[in-house]
C-alpha cells in the first residue's frame, strides 16, 4: 500500500502537537535606564549616524521633543534640504487631498504651522480661536481701513492666505471625521 504524501497538519482539529511554534520571542527593551517597556521606536544617537537608540513610545516622544532637523544649517541649506525632501515625497503630497494621509497623531502640516505663526497663535488652538484671531488682525490692516498703505495690504494678503490654509485643513479634518472612521 502506498504511503500518503499528505501531512498531518490539515483540517480541524490540527493533528500536530500544540508544542510546535512555541519558542520564546526575542524582545528588545527600551534603552532608557529603568524602563521595562518594549523598545520598538528607533531614534538616532547623533545626527547623520547609523547608530540608533531603541525607545518605547513614551521615551521616543521625550527624546524627539527638542529635535531640530535643520540645526546647524543656514537658511539657504535648510531650504535646499526641505526642497529635496518635498521632491522625494511628491507622491505622498499629491495624495493629501484624499484625506488618508498625515501622521494621524493630530499634528499639523508645515503650511498650517506657518499659517499659525502668521496669526501669532499656538499650534494646538481650535478653529474658533483661529477665526477670531484672523478677524481681529484683518480688521487692523484691511485696505478699506488703511487705503493706499502697501505694507498693510501685504499684511492683509498674508493673513488672508494663512486663514485659507487653516480653513481648508479644518474642512479636510471635518470631512475625514474622527480617527478610525
Amino acid at each position: 500500500m502506498a504511503r500518503s504524501g499528505r501531512s498531518i497538519d490539515w483540517g480541524f482539529p490540527r493533528w500536530r502537537g500544540y508544542e510546535a511554534g512555541r519558542e520564546a520571542q526575542n524582545v528588545r527593551l527600551c534603552d532608557r535606564v529603568g524602563c521595562e517597556e518594549v523598545g520598538d521606536c528607533p531614534a538616532p544617537k547623533s545626527p547623520n549616524s547609523p547608530e540608533r537608540w531603541y525607545f518605547c513610545q513614551k521615551h521616543a516622544a521625550e527624546y524627539n521633543k527638542g529635535w531640530d532637523y535643520f540645526a546647524g544649517l543656514d537658511a539657504e541649506e535648510a531650504a535646499a534640504r526641505a526642497a529635496d525632501e518635498q521632491r522625494e515625497n511628491s507622491g505622498y503630497r499629491e495624495s493629501a487631498h484624499y484625506g488618508w494621509t498625515g501622521s494621524g497623531d493630530g499634528s499639523r502640516s508645515r503650511d498650517e504651522i506657518n499659517a499659525l505663526d502668521a496669526l501669532d497663535l499656538e499650534y494646538d488652538v481650535d478653529f474658533a480661536t483661529i477665526k477670531k484671531a484672523w478677524r481681529t488682525k484683518a480688521k487692523e490692516v484691511h485696505p478699506d481701513v488703511k487705503p493706499g498703505d502697501d505694507a498693510a495690504a501685504k499684511e492683509f494678503h498674508k493673513l488672508q492666505l494663512a486663514y485659507e490654509v487653516l480653513r481648508a485643513a479644518e474642512e479636510r479634518r471635518q470631512w475625514a471625521g474622527p480617527a478610525g472612521e
